[in-house]
């Protein structure tokens, strides 16, 4: 079986795949004190619901936002799988290329979350990743990475509010029942349900009008279901977007191994 990583500033995300069959998927807290030790305990606990061993891992490809975490999760697959990881990033087949004035700075799940969408479309993409920020991401129909817009998260925006306004609460992240709210706790949901799905159609919009393209907008990530409920901007939603760009960027890379390899 393959195992694919997505670490992200607030989760992590591992998947199991039986050839090209996703088996089980886990989301975890991303914590950068846990050692090596008690990822190992964690992710254990959870094979063994699933009746899954770490002998059964053929290989690892992992994607990661947060540096310190990497080296955490590396030395997990030496240690306890017996493997060295697939890791995105310099160096690795995407088979897409990589527009931007310096393709390193861009985040390495916005890479796999194109690769993956653009393996299924085959056409003009605009990406948005609900996640800890929300990142736009721009695909060609040629299957160019071109850029795109990084905005604060949901998530941030709402601690935000809390935290520096204080007669605020702290709300829920959910849609409310009007945006002429009638109680505080409604009011800061409508600003920030409807806030965010204004900015959403607003960078789309001038994305489209920047490009002269009519791009097929994907929106992924915990946050995408609730926010595509409200506009019709957003034209499919797919949350396992990242772990498919892994499998897929897997193979790319295993192939071109395996073909090097001497017979």
């Amino acid at each position: 079986m393959l195992l694919v990583i997505d670490v992200g500033n607030t989760n992590t995300v591992l998947g199991m795949y039986d050839d090209t069959r996703l088996v089980r998927h886990w989301r975890l807290t991303t914590d950068k004190s846990r050692t090596v030790d008690e990822y190992a305990i964690l992710i254990g606990q959870l094979f063994h619901l699933a009746d899954i061993r770490f002998a059964d891992i053929r290989d690892v490809v992992i994607s990661c936002v947060v540096p310190p975490v990497l080296n955490t999760f590396e030395n997990l697959c030496r240690s306890y799988f017996q493997k060295k990881p697939y890791i995105v990033g310099p160096g690795i087949k995407t088979g897409m290329p990589i527009l931007y004035d310096n393709p390193r700075e861009v985040g390495a799940d916005r890479i796999v979350n194109a690769v993956a969408a653009y393996e299924k479309y085959r056409r003009a993409l605009i990406i948005v990743d609900f996640g800890t920020a929300t990142t736009f991401d721009f695909i060609s129909a040629k299957g160019e990475y071109l850029g795109g817009a990084i905005a604060p998260g949901v998530a941030i925006s709402a601690e935000a509010l809390f935290e520096r306004a204080s007669k605020l609460p702290r709300v829920e992240l959910a849609r409310p029942p009007q945006i002429i709210a009638k109680n505080t706790v409604n009011s800061m949901q409508a600003g920030i349900f409807f806030g965010y799905v204004g900015l959403v159609e607003g960078i789309v919009a001038r994305m489209k009008q920047e490009s002269g393209e009519n791009p097929l907008v994907v929106a992924t990530g915990g946050l995408a279901p609730l926010i595509s409920s409200a506009t019709q901007v957003i034209e499919e939603v797919e949350p396992l977007l990242t772990l498919d760009g892994l499998l897929i960027i897997y193979g790319r890379n295993k192939t071109a191994v395996d073909s090097s390899s001497p017979r």
